[in-house]
């Protein structure tokens, strides 16, 4: 079947509800057909300005706060690149018909960021309900009743703003938090004396981080680093926490073990005693420059990628076993060997890289080969920002990522 092409500015324009498309500074970019209607205003007086000179607040009513409270949940999504939802707010708004005359308007406002490349906001969705019609019918209905129902209507509303507002608050502290230890604990590439480059992308969800990590070592023996990527289970401080003792744990097996399935052996055993380690993965990979090999074994995690200079990509995928914790008893996991040419790039990364809702994992590994093979030539730096920006969505990745590339 012939897939037919979409044209999405027109579907934003067809939207039913009313939807404007603010920039991180609060200025109108765009606006839909809904929004020029409910709003009494042409999309020329909406347009390049900025969304409080458009719509102030009521300066004849000194309790209004519609402005403030919109203008805190958008810079608050600026400032997180989460999604804000409002409560009921009442937002005044001047006649355009009678310059001077305020209307009482109600409106359930939702903001969301779109994120660039960078995971920085780059547009803000802001979708308005109107309700004012819903509030008049409630005073036509019967006066006392309508201010009984109203004044009930904004306790709760207020009340779930002030709790959404504490969770906000918790949350984001428990994130910087997290983020801040894990950060502390994860290696910079300048560790080992090699042309590498590191990348963690946190999720867009609040506390859905700090699970991934990443280890650079060198090695005691030879000319060899060890490469490793893993991921644990959970989120927040806790999964920052076990990450430290599994990435620990492998960085020391690594300097002492004969290779990479021993590595994971003895971090394997290590992971029974931990809580929080269930179904955590690994993959670790042992580099000899002198020899031009890679041996590497894989706990239940997806396969780092040898790009080769003459763009043949190497899915190293023959030394898979379950994750850390999944086996009763401790057993030793494989173990496989490649080689490879100077030049050639390696590659490993966390499922938060190539994995989608509703897609099979081939098909995020097969658009990961393709992105390494075309920019293979670019520097690791470069061709690691490349790769971020190619795979995760848009909006942002529902789950961290971590990204090593070592050019060999």
């Amino acid at each position: 079947m012939t897939r037919t092409a979409i044209d999405y500015a027109a579907v934003y324009q067809a939207l039913p509800g009313m939807v404007a498309l603010l920039t991180p500074d609060l200025v109108y970019a765009d606006v839909n057909e809904a929004f020029v209607h409910g709003t009494g205003r042409s999309r020329e007086e909406l347009l390049g300005r900025y969304l409080f000179d458009v719509f102030p607040d009521n300066p004849n009513d000194p309790d209004s706060s519609g402005a403030h409270n919109l203008r805190d949940s958008l810079l608050r999504v600026v400032a997180t690149g989460e999604r804000d939802t409002m409560a009921l707010q009442r937002y005044d708004v001047e006649s355009p018909e009678r310059p001077g005359e305020w209307e009482a308007r109600y409106w359930s406002p939702v903001n969301t960021p779109v994120l660039g490349g960078d995971g920085a906001v780059v547009l803000i969705v802001h979708r308005v309900e109107e309700v004012t019609e819903l509030m008049r019918a409630r005073h036509r209905a019967g006066v006392d009743q309508s201010r009984v129902l109203e004044a009930e209507l904004y306790t709760r509303a207020r009340e779930l703003q002030e709790l959404n507002s504490r969770l906000r608050q918790a949350h984001a502290r428990e994130r910087q938090v997290a983020l801040a230890l894990q950060r502390s604990m994860l290696p910079a590439p300048r560790q080992v004396g090699h042309l590498a480059a590191v990348r963690y992308r946190p999720a867009v969800g609040a506390l859905n981080v700090c699970g991934d990590w990443y280890d650079l070592v060198d090695l005691v023996r030879g000319h060899r680093i060890g490469v490793s990527v893993g991921d644990v289970v959970g989120h927040g401080l806790e999964a920052a926490g076990v990450m430290g003792q599994l990435r620990s744990a492998l960085t020391a097996a690594s300097r002492v073990a004969a290779g990479p399935a021993e590595a994971l052996d003895v971090v394997a055993r290590y992971a029974h005693v931990v809580d929080g380690a269930e179904s955590a993965t690994a993959v670790t990979t042992f580099v000899d420059f002198d020899r031009h090999t890679i041996d590497y074994s894989s706990a239940g995690h997806p396969p780092p990628v040898l790009v080769h200079p003459d763009g043949r990509v190497e899915f190293l995928d023959r030394a898979t076993d379950p994750p850390l914790d999944a086996r009763p008893e401790p057993a030793r996991r494989p173990e496989a060997s490649t080689t490879f040419t100077p030049g050639a790039t390696l590659v490993l990364y966390t499922d938060g890289l190539v994995e989608r809702r509703r897609e099979g994992i081939d098909t995020g590994l097969l658009r990961l080969a393709e992105s390494l093979r075309r920019h293979r030539t670019r520097d690791p730096e470069s061709l690691a920002d490349i790769v971020l920006r190619e795979l995760l969505p848009p909006g942002g990745a529902t789950d961290d990522t971590a990204l090593v590339v070592v050019r060999l």
